[in-house]
């Protein structure tokens, strides 16, 4: 409808539908207000773009990887300087209390392990730290593996949809598994220099290929342990970060029955020493790394027998996830939930370090600082918004990610809303500080019809979407809801300066504020992800998994 005069403005909008724009003229302002008024109010309304405060987002990265804060780790008092502060956000923002009983806090009962362990085959004692990490997820005082025989199980694969069996039935119970990190990688019969896109994903990491199902797999076959050989380019990250982050004190979530995803022991073999574990067996690791890539591999005993012990400081400790909702406005929709998470912890403090008290403190600036930054201005987005989305937005601010994701595995265990109502998680880990970027990189694209809902809006942008194949989708908050059968959204970068991150940061008592950040590609970003989860709180229909996606509802 288009008729002759001046626009007709409602505040500082014009009233448009389906691209015409209403104008009326001006002997029949007074005739028609009444009904455009009331047309324009049953029209739908799209979500305005926030407005991302930079200087804000900077503040708030800032504070939470100041020393104040001490690093964040679980149990300490780290985490009350970020739970108090992640509230008292929320409280500023305006937001409901996420928890039913009225508190911004979900309790995470947690067991810290401190572990000593002592490793060694033959007469050869392999060193803490320099040449293996080794942990338990089981708070008792001591484990002991003793005389345990060693198997190496290839790339440790059940994967019948591929026909593949690193097993072939081999009776491994109280025996160690000796793995490689990452898929088997086989070559396109095609083109025999790229790897095969049909099988593994190809050059993209799949589950498989992650540490966490390697030693899910191990425990599920009964094995006493399980040590993974860690290789910087099939891991994606240097041996210093498997230090770093398993090394020290570890969390397991406190329960009366074992962890059902480890082995009694889980650790890593740095990659020289496992050369000469195998060459102490008469192997050859280059040779049996070769073999392991074929189907017909089958279990190789190492002839050797070994001996893996730890001696356990535990104790319980009362964690937080940090949790507060925006409640949907449709009568009936209302009762459906997106989650937007992040996870605010860290590593804390290692005062071994050399230095001064500021070089032992793990700030975690990118990691996740940012993430938990990008959340609350997603939160005083939806805040602006003139009404509330239809369905209930709830954020998330999870604990003891760092630790093996147990903040988000207590949540999907113990949801505050039934994970059956829940149709969308919006996982934030790590922003892209260093500028613009032309492509969104979309971890676990092609999984559901959420990437049709990030394609367009970045097309919207200007940019293209293209799958991260670094097998990221694994290893953060969203799996945890993926393997609960929510479909879920998660942006990474793999730009030069975000690489170099990865390399001498990431996990690093380094990861600090940095003087050049460019905010661009965060806020850009934070855009993004804000429209995402409006446009499925808004939507018909809730996305779905697509078919053969490993973790749809059954």
């Amino acid at each position: 409808m288009y008729l002759l005069g001046n626009p007709v403005f409602l505040g500082n909008k014009m009233c448009q539908n389906e691209g015409f724009l209403l104008t009326i003229a001006p002997p029949m302002k007074l005739l028609l207000s009444t009904a455009l008024l009331a047309f324009c109010a049953s029209q739908p309304q799209a979500a305005a773009l926030p407005k991302v405060d930079s200087a804000m987002l900077l503040e708030q990265i800032g504070t939470l990887a100041s020393d104040e804060f001490e690093g964040r780790a679980p149990g300490t008092r780290g985490e009350e300087q970020t739970v108090e502060y992640l509230q008292q956000q929320f409280k500023k923002l305006g937001l409901e209390p996420g928890n039913p009983d009225g508190t911004y806090l979900q309790a995470v009962p947690l067991v810290g392990i401190s572990s000593h362990p002592t490793l060694s085959y033959g007469d050869k004692q392999l060193k803490f730290g320099d040449d293996y990490v080794a942990w338990t997820a089981r708070p008792q005082p001591t484990v002991e593996i003793s005389n345990s025989e060693l198997v190496f199980v290839g790339y440790g694969v059940q994967a019948p949809e591929f026909k593949w069996d690193d097993y072939k039935g081999a009776d491994l119970k109280g025996k160690t598994l000796v793995m490689l990190i990452n898929d088997p990688p086989l070559p396109d019969p095609r083109r025999p220099h790229q790897l095969d896109a049909s099988v593994f994903g190809g050059s993209a990491v799949t589950w498989y290929g992650r540490w966490n199902y390697k030693f899910e797999i191990a425990a599920r076959l009964g094995a006493a342990a399980a040590l993974i050989v860690h290789e910087t380019k099939a891991a994606g990250y240097p041996y210093e970060v498997v230090v770093n982050g398993w090394g020290r004190e570890n969390f397991a979530l406190n329960s009366k029955t074992p962890e059902p995803y480890l082995p009694a022991m889980a650790g890593w073999l740095q990659q020289d020493r496992a050369c000469e574990l195998f060459k102490a067996a008469g192997l050859d690791f280059k040779e049996l790394k070769q073999r392991a890539a074929a189907r017909d591999f089958k279990p190789v005993p190492l002839g050797i027998k070994l001996n893996l012990s730890a001696v356990n400081a535990t104790r319980e400790v009362t964690s937080h996830n940090v949790v507060a909702r925006i409640a949907g406005s449709d009568p009936q929709l209302k009762n459906e939930v997106v989650v937007y998470s992040a996870h605010w912890d860290h590593f804390g403090i290692d005062e071994t370090l050399p230095g001064p008290r500021t070089q032992q403190i793990f700030h975690g600036a990118v990691d996740n600082a940012s993430g938990v930054a990008a959340l609350l201005q997603i939160a005083q987005a939806y805040k602006a918004l003139p009404a509330a989305p239809k369905r209930t937005i709830l954020f998330v601010a999870t604990t003891a990610e760092e630790r093996g994701l147990l903040g988000a595995q207590h949540y999907v265990r113990h949801p505050l809303y039934p994970i059956a109502k829940t149709i969308l998680n919006i996982n934030i880990d790590g922003m892209n500080l260093w500028g613009r970027a032309r492509d969104v990189e979309l971890s676990g694209m092609g999984k559901s019809t959420a990437d049709e809902i990030v394609t367009a809006l970045a097309a919207k942008q200007g940019r293209v979407v293209k799958p991260n194949s670094n097998g990221s989708y694994y290893r953060g908050d969203q799996l945890e809801f993926a393997r609960a059968g929510v479909p879920t959204i998660y942006l990474r970068s793999s730009s030069a300066k975000a690489l170099n991150y990865m390399t001498h940061q990431y996990h690093t008592v380094n990861d600090v504020v940095q003087a050049n950040w460019n905010t661009a590609g965060a806020v850009e970003d934070i855009s993004l992800l804000f429209q995402a989860g409006y446009q499925a709180a808004q939507a018909k229909e809730a996305p779905k998994w697509k078919p053969g996606a490993e973790f749809q509802r059954h």
